[in-house]
């Protein structure tokens, strides 16, 4: 049987919400599946999903005082900082590309899952739960996903490494996943260099790509990622966003 045909984008550092943006402008105007592949960004930046509350999620005087910056995204999901060590994938498909596969995020991520299954394979005890992908007990591989009629779109941030002292602007979600059981971030993640180089597993994740569409390869200079696209949902928070975050008190904060 025919692979379906999909284009498959290699960018090396493109600013995530240059990333963010091209992702919905694919989602929303064109009608071929996608795959992503964005080798790292340039700056430490922290990216909530759509309905992520700074004041419960960031410390965000500390955000403030160090000039980092926060990205409201267009899908669901967590919250992450990433930085030039965070390897990016992203899969854009239409709802029938996939056989059998039904358009829900429970089974997107177990879909996606197996996918990632063969790039680990043998290597450090690979699973999906609750929506993360783990080796072993810690997770390293975070996804969102945004669904619309036709099309979904599943964006997954995998930490090859991570700076320790960024993990300190995040503060502990008050909605965590059953698994983590309380534990602080740099006790609940990993890094992915421990298991498999950077090179090994782009070619990895392109060649298990590749067992399931037929892949045509694109390039940066390509003419449309410098187009600029109008009313896009992913955008930077504001300077005042955050400073009203910022003093908020904690019972405001903690509200449920």
């Amino acid at each position: 049987m025919r692979l379906p045909l999909m284009n498959l984008f290699k960018l090396n550092r493109m600013p995530i919400l240059r990333q963010l943006h091209l992702e919905e402008m694919l989602m929303r105007t064109s009608s071929e599946n996608w795959c992503i592949i964005n080798d790292g960004t340039i700056n430490p930046t922290i990216v909530m999903g759509i309905s992520g509350k700074p004041q419960e999620l960031l410390e965000t005087e500390s955000v403030l005082r160090d000039e980092i910056p926060v990205i409201r995204r267009m899908s669901g999901g967590g919250t992450v900082i990433v930085d030039q060590d965070t390897i990016f994938v992203t899969f854009i498909c239409n709802k029938d590309t996939i056989p059998g596969l039904k358009p829900d995020p429970q089974r997107i991520i177990q879909w996606t899952g197996h996918l990632y299954e063969t790039v680990f394979n043998g290597i450090g005890n690979f699973s999906v739960c609750e929506n993360d992908y783990l080796l072993g007990e810690r997770k390293f591989g975070g996804n969102a996903l945004s669904i619309t009629s036709k099309r979904w779109l599943q964006h997954t941030s995998f930490l090859w490494d991570y700076k320790k002292s960024n993990m300190s602007y995040l503060k502990l979600p008050q909605k965590a996943p059953n698994y983590r059981q309380g534990r602080s971030h740099l006790d609940f993640i990993c890094r992915m260099k421990d298991y498999i180089s950077r090179s090994g597993f782009i070619d990895e994740t392109i060649r298990a790509a590749g067992s399931h569409f037929q892949l045509t390869p694109l390039h940066q200079k390509d003419g449309f990622l410098n187009q600029q696209y109008e009313h896009l949902r992913s955008r930077l928070l504001t300077i005042d966003e955050l400073e009203e975050a910022a003093v908020y008190t904690p019972a405001v904060a903690t509200r449920v």
